[in-house]
């Protein structure tokens, strides 16, 4: 058993350290608070070649793994979770459905413009009244000569203000009284296709969140991804993907929060001496470092099965679940060391504990993780 990591992912770490200290950290918090999208840094990410980082090269990708993958996007959230969730998305809700589920055809068509950084990618799964019930979806699309005609709404959909295209779900016909489920890529600036971006979020306030409408968009028979009816099956794979994304983010946000207040907790005096010297702080941080370490062993062993073929559902949910609620445990001690301060944004904590959140709830709610990780244990 090797926990060391390749030299290629060992450079990869250093890279992204380098890139999130010296491009992202700095305007972090005035794009928190103007909601700024980090337009610039995923134009710069492209550049290096890290918009297609765990594809193929000749799709436009850089040949990478998914460790390397996770490795990128806590350097990002470590700084800053929104630009790490807007990488995040792109890569495993974006690319990895066509990667995985489309014809050569598609991946040279809409693959390789994502992976070179041209479009951002997103994909369209959540409803508003289809959320923890994924196949619950709504949106309907109805066959119409060679055409598809698609009717319905997308909610919280991320990145989808600058996506060319997406994926999204649409049922297509039933099966035994069950929803026959599609997947299908649909240019967003098809007729009667609106991308809508109003929401008033807890955190995360320069990420980008959509909510779609399509009324009688139309797409051909060649904008099916995979296969009539294998939507459900594909969105679930599609998830496990990006359940080891947000775990790696959980990560990146846990771990920032610690070096924060580790930070403070040695310069801050109270009583003739630095808070890091009383022991109820020192536990603190102990707790805190201990659980970010056992959640990034276990975020990167999700992505080494992954890697290796093997099957990775369970994991994917432990990591996924494990670290969010880590990240959240961590962003609230980490405000509680800095006492009133915490509560100020000038002091970030107060960022990562909102951003946190969300961990707990993209892809799948930490309810669900546990459902599935029952599931996979027999229950």
């Amino acid at each position: 058993m090797n926990y060391d990591l390749t030299p290629e992912q060992q450079m990869i770490r250093s890279l992204m350290r380098d890139f999130a200290e010296g491009e992202v950290a700095p305007e972090a918090d005035e794009r928190d608070r103007q909601k700024r999208f980090p337009e610039e840094i995923m134009r710069k990410m492209a550049g290096l070649k890290l918009l297609g980082l765990p594809f193929p090269e000749e799709y436009g990708g850089a040949g990478g793994d998914t460790v390397s993958f996770a490795i990128a996007v806590e350097e990002l959230s470590r700084v800053c979770a929104s630009t790490g969730i807007t990488y995040s998305a792109h890569i495993s809700l974006g690319c990895a459905p066509i990667y995985m589920f489309g014809t050569r055809e598609q991946k040279e068509k809409y693959l390789v413009p994502l992976c070179e950084g041209k479009t951002l990618g997103a994909f369209g799964l959540t409803e508003p009244n289809a959320g923890s019930d994924a196949g619950g979806t709504r949106t309907k699309a109805v066959k119409d000569g060679q055409e598809w005609v698609i009717n319905g709404n997308k909610c919280f959909i991320t990145n989808a203000s600058y996506a060319r295209y997406l994926a999204l779900t649409a049922v297509t016909g039933q099966v035994g009284g069950a929803r026959e489920i599609t997947s299908f890529i649909v240019p967003t600036d098809a007729p009667g296709f609106q991308v809508i971006d109003n929401y008033e979020k807890m955190g995360l306030h320069s990420s980008n969140t959509t909510e779609l409408v399509l009324e009688n968009v139309r797409v051909p028979d060649d904008n099916i991804l995979g296969e009539i009816g294998k939507g459900f099956k594909q969105f679930l794979i599609t998830l496990d993907g990006g359940r080891i994304g947000i775990g790696a983010m959980a990560v990146g946000i846990a771990q920032g929060a610690y070096e924060l207040a580790l930070k403070y907790a040695k310069e801050r005096t109270q009583f003739g001496r630095s808070l890091s010297k009383f022991q109820a702080i020192q536990h603190k941080l102990a707790d805190m470092h201990m659980k970010i370490e056992l959640a990034r062993t276990y975020v990167y062993k999700a992505a080494w099965l992954k890697d290796q073929g093997r099957r990775y559902i369970r994991e994917a949910a432990i990591c996924k679940l494990y670290a969010s609620e880590i990240a959240m445990e961590v962003a609230n001690q980490a405000v509680q060391i800095h006492g009133g301060w915490g509560y100020m944004h000038d002091y970030k904590v107060e960022r990562f504990f909102r951003d946190a959140k969300l961990t707990e709830i993209g892809e799948g709610t930490s309810e669900i993780q546990r459902n599935i990780i029952a599931r996979e244990i027999g229950c």
